[in-house]
């Protein structure tokens, strides 16, 4: 596995522009606070406690809690010629981000995503746009040799940039940059595709339920007469989430499970690491895995240890849900380590 910690030595440093450099979805999100299960049609009006428009999208997120954490920080993405591509650019800008590589294309529009929360429950509604139009094509060979980390997001959202995913953290291996992988979730819920990423992938961020959907997947295809994997729901380690991060492990990829309330899980040098959870009155855990992502590559490519770096990505992740939306709560590093 290629070390990040490496990319805090002074040669890499010297040799790069980037700390970090993410590639994936980026997407106004109408967050609604309060919003009923069951809204009523027939045009009946319902009120909510709260809305807003905000920052959207798991690379979006992440890059700006990375930004924020004091890592450099570059972000390439799709968005359209209109007002809400503006929004998001404008948006990543104002946090410390390098957008400068995004593609800005003029016939597609910016994917737009309505957030309706519950409690901590979630319901999100995406219109795609151009989100499915990014690929590795479009990340510029030249800043890939400028970053000393890259992480991909939205995996099955994106299914051009995931069929060239392999060919972009090869030649980020090549480079001598690291490479982290968030799958989000498979709308389609077949979890495929992973196998040829997972050995070029050196920290793979799931959560639970994700974890255990494309352990399973992979599983069933190497074992064919078990069929097709079926989405298991989130549950203990018993239940087999344990079986899970060693299979995703032996696929030659460092496994770090988002547990929310649970705190997270790694399994790494064959042994499980554990981190707890912090005591958290939440107001909102829309993007909270994504900031938790930013933390753990903060920390990581800073030198800390594995279980300390879990600790600062679940402060992360945690401190994120003070306030309504992805970023308008994400913590400094010293937040994060206090």
């Amino acid at each position: 596995m290629t070390s990040l910690h490496n990319s805090w030595d002074c040669a890499v440093v010297s040799r790069t522009t980037f700390d970090l450099l993410v590639v994936g979805d980026a997407n106004p999100d109408v967050i609604v606070t309060g919003a009923p299960r069951h809204p009523e049609f027939g045009q009946r009006e319902q009120l909510v406690p709260a809305a807003g428009l905000v920052l959207g999208g798991s690379g979006a997120i992440t890059a700006y809690g990375a930004a924020r954490l004091g890592l450099r920080t570059a972000f390439v993405g799709r968005v359209g010629d209109d007002p809400a591509g503006a929004f998001v650019l404008d948006a990543l800008r104002s946090g410390g981000v390098d957008v400068s590589a995004c593609v800005v294309g003029p016939d597609v529009p910016t994917a737009m995503t309505v957030v309706l929360v519950d409690g901590d429950d979630r319901a999100i509604l995406t219109a795609p746009g151009c989100l499915d139009r990014l690929a590795a094509d479009d990340v510029p060979p030249a800043l890939i040799e400028r970053a000393a980390h890259v992480h991909v997001s939205s995996y099955f959202l994106q299914p051009v940039l995931a069929a060239g995913l392999t060919g972009l953290f090869g030649l980020a291996r090549a480079a001598g940059a690291s490479t982290s992988l968030d799958t989000n979730d498979d709308p389609a819920g077949r979890w495929a595709g992973l196998a040829e990423v997972l050995p070029l992938t050196d920290v793979l961020l799931p959560n639970e339920a994700e974890a255990l959907s494309i352990a399973r997947t992979l599983t069933a295809a190497a074992t064919p007469a078990q069929g097709r994997a079926t989405r298991p729901q989130a549950g203990s380690r018993d239940g087999g989430l344990e079986r899970a991060v060693r299979e995703l492990a032996a696929r030659g990829t460092l496994p770090v499970v988002k547990r929310g309330e649970r705190g997270a899980l790694a399994f790494a040098d064959g042994a499980l690491v554990e981190t707890p959870a912090r005591p958290a009155t939440v107001v909102d855990a829309v993007g909270a895995g994504d900031s938790f992502n930013a933390g753990l590559l903060a920390a990581l490519l800073r030198g800390l240890p594995l279980r300390r770096s879990m600790a600062v990505a679940v402060a992360c992740g945690t401190l994120s849900t003070r306030a309504a939306g992805g970023t308008a709560a994400q913590p400094t590093w010293e937040e994060a380590t206090s």
